[in-house]
């Protein structure tokens, strides 16, 4: 999911290098280059038709789909920034691993992948299509296509950005050489060079994570001793709870209560993105069958809560064993000391040695990489089948369509470069994804949710329900930037910080978007059962499970994962 903030200062450019690599570390980042080359070209055999390119033939095992699944997500802009912003809010910031992940995954696995699943979209906004209609679909294809393009050039600028103040790489052969690789293997193999890179990334993400919270904890003393340290050097601040400190805006260095963070970041930002975006449903879609795609989505949200391990508790344990010379973004500035973005890198070099430190810098390189291609065999699907088929060229053959997913992977890319540079120009990179992401994916969930759950639900409700919802969100980001004072009515606190005026503008995006497509809905005409089928709850067969032993079942373990996720929340209260 897309950071909620990011200082400045990672748009500032540093001539000095945090880490400096070794032979065997170079050696270790360019075999990681080949082999997915290597990958790319020996897929391309497998990926002839369309069903091959753009969703690997639906042969996908449930542990290779859940692996893709939370792969496409985990990128270094996310270890990277999550342990950063750990550093400066503590432990509350794993609500985006918990609270605002794992309900909305295991909604998406029991209830919404049946629809998706059984009504053969290509796509969220082939589904659209199939249950309101062309319009509703063009707004919802022509709105993510452009959020993919942004968002991949965030994550191409982010890589070239962290290779240039960690390493001392040059930022546009960083960003050209990473970009064009990318394009080359998806390219070659559509979704399934996607999906297979994408596993290969998630455990080099872990092998080259994972050594660092094992020595800090050493060090520390243990999770005991290291609470006791932050809370000896943090006196008067609450960094190692995740609930305790929500009650009101000022109790914890977030500036966020609990009513936000379960109705905005649970619910709005949560569910938009983990139902509806079609960078990470594509990947359990591909799936070989119902079942396992349902179980694929319940392996991501397991593991979705273990990634706590390699991006919050870094951060808790710069808090713990770092020099106290991590200062605020402007003061590091003038004063030449560390930003919070650079607590990952200083760890590393804390704990890596040569040979480590070439593996943590390719699973840096491996996640952004990830978060590229998905962006991109995402656009890719989406352009094919859901603006140039539906608007531009209806009948055209199979092949024909391929050499358009093909080539519009290598057009997505460049694209995403020109948009990388765009990001130059904003002062605040992960406000302007979170922006970005606001418009375009929280309206879609409830478009899609009503119409899946309520056949009453009409064409004409969901089209007007998308479009105010994505209008209640442009118009609320501007209020509150032409006027600041707004922020006592949109997040109800005027001294609301930005990540709680953009977590409750996407619950009022949300509710604007229930309020007009059930309104207009009861003012017009619905579909008929029959054009219903397979769209809606209670007019579609679902494949039941008679027969089939409890333990392979997939509400069992969504069960399994659920209780684990309330110990969690309660252990760390």
């Amino acid at each position: 999911m897309t950071l909620p903030f990011l200082p400045s200062f990672w748009l500032q450019a540093t001539q000095s290098r945090l880490l400096t690599m070794s032979p065997v570390d170079l050696v270790i980042v360019v075999a990681y280059f080949v082999l997915v080359l290597v990958i790319g070209f020996y897929l391309k055999r497998y990926a002839s038709t369309g069903e091959d390119f753009f969703l690997a033939g639906r042969q996908m095992t449930a542990s290779v789909a859940g692996l893709s699944f939370i792969s496409a997500n985990l990128g270094s802009l996310e270890t990277m920034g999550y342990a950063a912003a750990t550093y400066q809010h503590g432990m509350v910031i794993a609500h985006a691993y918990f609270i605002a992940a794992i309900p909305a995954i295991l909604f998406l696995a029991i209830v919404m992948m049946p629809f998706y699943y059984i009504s053969k979209t290509h796509s969220v906004p082939g589904y659209l299509k199939l249950r309101y209609g062309e319009s509703t679909r063009s707004i919802s294809s022509v709105t993510f296509a452009v959020m993919t393009i942004l968002m991949s050039g965030i994550n191409m600028f982010s890589m070239a950005k962290v290779m240039q103040v960690i390493l001392g790489w040059d930022f546009n052969y960083s960003m050209w050489v990473s970009s064009l690789t990318v394009a080359v293997y998806v390219m070659m193999g559509g979704l399934l060079s996607a999906i297979f890179n994408e596993v290969l990334q998630f455990f080099l993400i872990w092998f080259g994570s994972l050594l660092i919270p094992i020595l800090g904890l050493i060090e520390a003393g243990g999770w005991d001793n290291m609470v006791a340290r932050i809370n000896q050097r943090f006196a008067g601040q609450d960094y190692t709870h995740l609930w305790r400190n929500m009650g009101s805006f000022t109790d914890n260095p977030m500036g966020l209560d609990w009513i936000g963070v379960v109705l905005g970041w649970g619910i709005a930002i949560s569910f938009g993105y983990w139902t509806t975006d079609f960078l990470v449903v594509q990947r359990v879609l591909a799936a070989k069958n119902l079942r396992s795609a349902q179980l694929g989505t319940i392996l991501g949200a397991a593991l979705k809560m273990c990634v706590p391990l390699i991006v919050i508790l870094p951060g808790l344990l710069g808090l713990a064993v770092l020099p106290m010379n991590l200062v605020s973004e402007p003061e590091a500035l003038r004063t030449g000391q560390h930003s919070y973005n650079e607590v990952l890198p200083l760890m590393m070099a804390r704990y890596c040695g040569p040979g480590l430190l070439g593996l943590g810098v390719t699973a840096l390189i491996a996640g952004f990489m990830s978060g590229m291609a998905g962006n991109v065999s995402a656009f890719a699907t989406v352009w094919t089948y859901d603006i140039y088929k539906a608007l531009i060229r209806k009948k055209a053959s199979d092949e024909h369509y391929v050499k358009m997913g093909r080539w519009c992977s290598i057009l997505g890319v460049f694209a995403s470069i020109g948009t990388a540079y765009l990001v130059m120009f904003f002062d605040n990179i992960i406000a302007y994804a979170q922006v970005i992401f606001i418009f375009g994916i929280v309206p879609q969930f409830g478009t899609i949710i009503l119409g899946m759950l309520w056949k009453r639900v009409t064409p004409k409700g969901g089209f007007y329900g998308l479009l105010a919802g994505t209008l209640t969100s442009i118009g609320l980001f501007t209020w509150v930037r032409l006027d600041h004072a707004a922020l006592k009515y949109v997040a109800f606190y005027e001294n609301a910080s930005e990540m709680a005026d953009n977590i409750y503008r996407a619950f009022w995006c949300l509710l604007a978007t229930f309020v007009v497509t059930i309104v207009v809905s009861l003012f017009t005409k619905p579909k008929t059962d029959s054009e219903l089928e397979n769209l809606v709850y209670g007019l579609t067969s679902i494949p039941k499970e008679k027969g089939l032993p409890w333990i392979q079942r997939p509400a069992f373990w969504a069960a399994v994962v659920g209780a684990a996720f309330v110990m969690v929340n309660i252990i760390f209260w």
